[in-house]
């Protein structure tokens, strides 16, 4: 039960990274949309022969490509269909793109986790609460351009954070 449970969530969290890699593959959301239901067959169906310990993602995105090219297949007679080569090619910098971006978001929540908590609020305010920065400043009782500032100064410290967690794989202190 733990395993299916397991499998499930490992399935949750790469959906947005499959829908990437194959949207980037396709360019079109339609298409993207029926590839991944497939996929995500595909993946259920497959669940036995995934290895606990390897990346979910890598295993996930390399079904997701052979569910592009079934799909490339089907739609041969389409006149905007492009050659297997440049299929591949666009393949391997989609899988690549897609892990830079999961290493991404795990530095960002990293250092968003260093922030002191003030820090982290304000940026949910604008970023997750989808506040304008003048409501944050009304209720913060402090000027519309010390906010501004503020979040400038936050997402370069972030930046600067992220960089470091992935050039250096060690922690970084984002403030």
């Amino acid at each position: 039960m733990d395993d299916t449970r397991d499998f499930v969530t490992q399935l949750i969290n790469v959906q947005t990274r499959l829908f990437g890699f194959i949207l980037s593959l396709l360019g079109d959301r339609d298409a993207a949309d029926d590839v991944l239901q497939e996929t995500n067959v595909v993946i259920w169906d497959k669940r036995s022969q995934f290895e606990p310990g390897t990346d979910f993602g890598a295993w996930a995105c390399t079904i997701a490509h052979f569910q592009i090219r079934a799909y490339r297949q089907r739609r041969a007679r389409d006149r905007h269909r492009f050659n297997d080569a440049l299929t591949e090619s666009l393949a391997q910098v989609a899988t690549q793109r897609t892990a830079d971006l999961d290493a991404r978001r795990t530095a960002l929540r990293e250092c968003l986790g260093a922030l002191p908590t003030k820090q982290r609020e304000l940026l949910d305010r604008r970023y997750a609460g989808q506040e304008s920065v003048g409501q944050i400043a009304e209720g913060v009782g402090r000027p519309t351009n010390s906010v501004y500032q503020t979040l400038y100064r936050l997402r370069g410290a972030l930046m600067q954070c992220i960089e470091q967690k992935l050039t250096a794989g060690g922690a970084a202190d984002p403030a």
